[in-house]
C-alpha cells in the first residue's frame, strides 16, 4: 500500500474539496489506508447519495477530487450547517448501520479475493514445477529419450488430473517474453490450451492424457534446427523448407524413443496440417488429420499469435481468436475452433480491458457461459502492490462492467508490468462453462 504521507498529498490533476461539495458522479480519493474505510476502492466515483453521506460522516480533514474523472463537477463549497439534533442522531444511526454492512461486504470480498488468489498461486506452483520438468526433459531428450518421455508423461498426467478435478480454476498457463527456455514455455502453453479444448470436445480422460503428451512433444523436432531460422519471422524459401522438416524429424525421434501411442505420433507428425490440405508435411485434409493433431494445431496457432518470439508483434487474446476465425478459418476444424472460442470467452484471460468506471484491468478467469460478459478481473491500482491487487468477480459487482477490450500495444509499460508482469499470460477455465 502507499505510505500515509503520500496519501495526504494531492496528485497530478487533483484538487481538494470538502464534504459539502460531494454528490453522485463526483470523483473522490480518500486519504486513508484502504483497510480503514468501508469502500471497495480508495479512489472512485460516488454512486449515490448514501455514499456521499458516508464519506461526509468520516469527517476527513481533506478529500481529493480528480475533476477529469468526474461525471458531474463538485458542488460549490458551502458552510457546513449541522441538522437538528434528533435528525442528526437518526442519520448517524442509519449511516452507522450502512457503514457496518458495507464493511462486512468488503471483508467478504476480501475473503473471496484471498481464496481466489490462493487457487491461482497453487496453479502457478503447478506450472513452475511442470516448467522445470519439461525444460529438463527437453535438454536430455537426445541422450536419454526414455527418461525424458517419462518426465513429460508425469507432467501430462498431473496437468490432466488438475484440469479434470478443479473445474473452477483448472490449470494456469504462463508464457512470458524473456523466458529463458521458450521451448518449454510454448510446450506447456500448447498442452494447457489443447487440454482445455479437448475437454470442451468431450474427449475421455485417457484421450486427454494422450493429447497432453502429443502437445508437449509437438515441437521436439525443432531441436535440430538453427535458432536463427526458428527466430526468423521472414524466412526465405530455403529456410522455410528447413523449418518444415521439424515435424518429420520430431516424429522419427519419438518413434525411435518407443513407448508412445499412435495418437501422440500423429500429433507430432501432423500438427501443421491444414483442413484445406495446404499444410505440411503430408498435405492431409479434413478428417484424414487425427483429432489430436487438429486440436494441437489450434492451440499452437493461438499461442504463436498471442505470445510470438517478437513480443512487439503480440496480439491480444481477443485479436488472436478473431484472426483465426476471420482470416484463417480454412486452416482449422471449424467445430473445434468454435469450441475453443467459446471456451476462451468474449474476453479471454490475458485480455486488457477498460471498465465502466474508467479503470483498466486484466481478465484473469474467463466468464461462465451464464455470464459471458462478466469474467474475473484484476484491477490496475498502482497504489496497491501487485501481490495484493484487487481481483473482482464482475458477476458480484452489478455496478461495474467491461466497456471494451484494449490493445496491448496501446497501454503503458507501467500498466502492462502490473497486469501482465513480463507479459505473463494466464488462462483459466471457470465452473459452469459449457
Amino acid at each position: 500500500m502507499s505510505k500515509p504521507n503520500e496519501d495526504l498529498k494531492a496528485k497530478a490533476g487533483e484538487t481538494c474539496i470538502d464534504a459539502t461539495q460531494l454528490r453522485p458522479g463526483v470523483h473522490v480519493r480518500l486519504p486513508v489506508p484502504w483497510l480503514e474505510h468501508e469502500f471497495l476502492f480508495s479512489s472512485f466515483v460516488i454512486e449515490n447519495e448514501d455514499q456521499a453521506r458516508q464519506i461526509a460522516a468520516m469527517n476527513l480533514p481533506q478529500i481529493f477530487c480528480d475533476v477529469a474523472r468526474c461525471k458531474v463537477p463538485p458542488l460549490p463549497k458551502q458552510p457546513l450547517a449541522p441538522p437538528p439534533a434528533q435528525e442528526n442522531e437518526e442519520e448517524k444511526l442509519r449511516l452507522a448501520e450502512l457503514t457496518a454492512r458495507s464493511k462486512a461486504e468488503k471483508l467478504e470480498r476480501i475473503r473471496v479475493m484471498n481464496e481466489m488468489r490462493d487457487r491461482l498461486n497453487k496453479t502457478m506452483k503447478h506450472y513452475l514445477d511442470a516448467s522445470k520438468s519439461v525444460s529438463s526433459a527437453f535438454k536430455s531428450f537426445e541422450t536419454n529419450p526414455k527418461e525424458s518421455i517419462s518426465q513429460m508423461t508425469q507432467v501430462s498426467e498431473r496437468s490432466t488430473a488438475l484440469l479434470l478435478s478443479d473445474t473452477d480454476s483448472a490449470i494456469v498457463l504462463i508464457a512470458e517474453k524473456g523466458h529463458q527456455d521458450g521451448a518449454s514455455a510454448h510446450a506447456l502453453s500448447v498442452m494447457t490450451l489443447s487440454l482445455l479444448l479437448g475437454k470442451q470436445a468431450g474427449l475421455p480422460d485417457e484421450a486427454l492424457r494422450t493429447l497432453g503428451m502429443g502437445a508437449l512433444l509437438h515441437d521436439i523436432g525443432k531441436s535440430a534446427i538453427s535458432s536463427s531460422i526458428l527466430r526468423n519471422t521472414e524466412r526465405n524459401r530455403h529456410e522455410e523448407a528447413v523449418y518444415m522438416t521439424h515435424c518429420r524429424a520430431g516424429y522419427e525421434s519419438v518413434l525411435h524413443a518407443g513407448g508412445l501411442t499412435p495418437p501422440v505420433l500423429e500429433a507430432v507428425l501432423h500438427h501443421h496440417e491444414r483442413m484445406d490440405g495446404k499444410g505440411f508435411p503430408d498435405k492431409l485434409a479434413g478428417d484424414k488429420i487425427h483429432i489430436a493433431a487438429r486440436i494441437i494445431a489450434i492451440a499452437n496457432r493461438f499461442d504463436n499469435l498471442a505470445n510470438p518470439i517478437d513480443y512487439r508483434r503480440a496480439l491480444s487474446p481477443s485479436e488472436a481468436l478473431s484472426t483465426m476465425w476471420v482470416k484463417e478459418k480454412s486452416a482449422f476444424d471449424n467445430k473445434l475452433l468454435q469450441l475453443f472460442i467459446r471456451a476462451m470467452g468474449v474476453y479471454p484471460p490475458g485480455s486488457i480491458v477498460q471498465l465502466s468506471d474508467g479503470r483498466i484491468a486484466a481478465v484473469v478467469v474467463s466468464a461462465t457461459s451464464d455470464h459471458s460478459l462478466k469474467p474475473k478481473i484484476m484491477i490496475y491500482e498502482p497504489e496497491v502492490p501487485r501481490q495484493q491487487a484487487f481481483i473482482i468477480d464482475l458477476v458480484k459487482e452489478p455496478s461495474l462492467k467491461i466497456d471494451h477490450a484494449l490493445r496491448l500495444q496501446d497501454r503503458s509499460e507501467d500498466e502492462l508490468d502490473y497486469l501482465l508482469p513480463r507479459r505473463k499470460m494466464s488462462w483459466f477455465t471457470s465452473e459452469g462453462k459449457a
